[in-house]
């Protein structure tokens, strides 16, 4: 094998190593997300494809949008070290904390809420299989 072959991976291979679908990287090459080489229908995903995967993957996860991830994604080449694209995620991370800390607030919320209503529920159904006196 040549070294180059040595760093790309198939379409299989992919799938495999991240657990998505072929479709999904399609999806992600259709997208410009993503650039593996052709040769002819095959796809080969170099390293680079692979980085850019574990971000998409990481970023999808903490809920960035795909066009929030391209724009990072692009900030790379920037030629300041990554300090922008650094930036710049550190900010949308930032926003989607706040917005997930409100999220798992509501969530603990509705979540004590609906705990209430089943023991209230609970107790009206343990009432009503009680057998009735004969006076009542």
């Amino acid at each position: 094998m040549t070294e180059d072959t040595d760093q790309t991976m198939t379409i299989r291979e992919m799938c495999d190593a991240f657990d998505v679908t072929p479709r999904t990287l399609r999806f992600y090459e259709a997208k410009e997300l993503i650039f593996p080489q052709r040769e002819g229908q095959k796809r080969l995903f170099s390293r680079r494809d692979r980085a850019r995967l574990k971000l998409i993957l990481r970023g999808k996860r903490f809920g960035f949008s795909l066009e929030e991830i391209r724009q990072l994604l692009d900030l790379y080449h920037m030629g300041d070290a990554q300090a922008t694209q650094l930036a710049k995620t550190y900010e949308i991370a930032q926003k989607r904390l706040e917005e997930m800390v409100a999220r798992r607030t509501e969530l603990d919320d509705a979540i004590a809420e609906l705990e209430e209503q089943m023991q209230w529920g609970e107790k009206m159904l343990a009432s009503m299989r009680q057998p009735k006196k004969a006076a009542e």
